[in-house]
């Protein structure tokens, strides 16, 4: 019960910073009301989470998109700005972004507290499943804008185009205030609606299904935890490895046998349920060991 009320108002914490973050990211109120996207400066600027270059509001521009437009265009392949970008934030913070700065994530956040009939934490054969999102990178982000080109030699940004939710979620607010672009809606629209009504969908009983399977943003940051300056660390001396951080961790990671996963997004969720404070987080935090408490855990 002491733990309970520390972990309910970092959760709010979080709430709330994901919600500011989602509010300046996306603050041209002008593109909501007049169904247009915005085209200053800052758009050549990346943020650092999933948000939609198309969305009415971005003040910015997504990082995956700006990898693929560079990656597809013609007769150039590589941006020191988008590369360095995405290893420096990569380097610095890891999967933190997807966990505290990240608007679609914060999305599907939104969608889990919705009550629904049961919550499950995992899906069969998760080990695997969570390799896709390494297969959607090097394929949709990667391979296919370089070698699938037009007869000019122009790439497509074919996760943009063919995937991406949260370009599907952007699109819709620029539809609602753009009629003309309605009209000309396709096929290729409709699926895309699909995709993002079955994330809505599986995000009402699973934690993040999109963050956790498909993300390839989160594909590179989350190789970036294994070394990222801002990381968790275990109080081996305190730690008594009685599985309280994993029940708090709606991605059902064992932070006490794995605290750097590709998996965790940061959320800080385990810190706050630890009975004995054996969990740190910080940049390359190195915990001072503590007296091993009794053994057993009673919450």
């Amino acid at each position: 019960m002491a733990k309970k009320r520390p972990l309910v108002i970092h959760r709010r914490l979080r709430d709330f910073i994901q919600l500011i973050t989602a509010l300046i990211s996306n603050a041209y109120i002008t593109g909501f009301l007049d169904g247009k996207i915005y085209q200053g400066g800052s758009k050549a600027l990346c943020v650092p989470g999933l948000n939609c270059y198309a969305c009415p509001g971005a003040l910015g521009s997504c990082p995956i998109g700006s990898l693929q437009a560079v990656i597809g265009s013609r007769g150039r392949n590589t941006s020191l700005y988008v590369g360095g970008f995405l290893a420096g934030v990569g380097a610095t913070l890891g999967r933190f972004v997807c966990g505290w700065l990240c608007p679609f994530g914060w999305f599907q956040d939104l969608l889990y507290k919705i009550p629904f009939p049961k919550k499950l934490r995992r899906l069969p054969g998760e080990k695997f499943l969570s390799l896709f999102r390494y297969l959607v990178l090097l394929v949709l982000v990667i391979i296919l804008p370089i070698f699938a080109v037009d007869f000019i030699g122009q790439g497509t940004p074919w996760y943009c185009k063919w995937v991406c939710p949260s370009g599907t979620l952007s699109g819709l607010l620029l539809l609602a205030g753009n009629a003309p672009l309605r009209s000309v809606t396709g096929w290729l629209f409709a699926w895309k609606n699909l995709i993002l009504l079955v994330t809505v969908g599986v995000s009402l009983f699973l934690y993040r299904p999109f963050c956790r399977y498909v993300c390839p943003l989160g594909a590179i940051y989350g190789v970036a935890n294994h070394f990222s300056l801002y990381r968790l660390e275990i109080d081996t001396e305190a730690c008594v490895e009685c599985g309280a951080c994993q029940r708090a961790c709606k991605l059902d990671i064992p932070t006490y046998k794995t605290p750097n996963s590709s998996a965790c997004i940061r959320c800080g969720d385990c810190i706050k349920a630890c009975p004995y404070s054996a969990i740190k987080s910080g940049f390359r935090t190195k915990v001072k060991p503590a007296s091993k408490v009794a053994s057993g855990c009673q919450g």
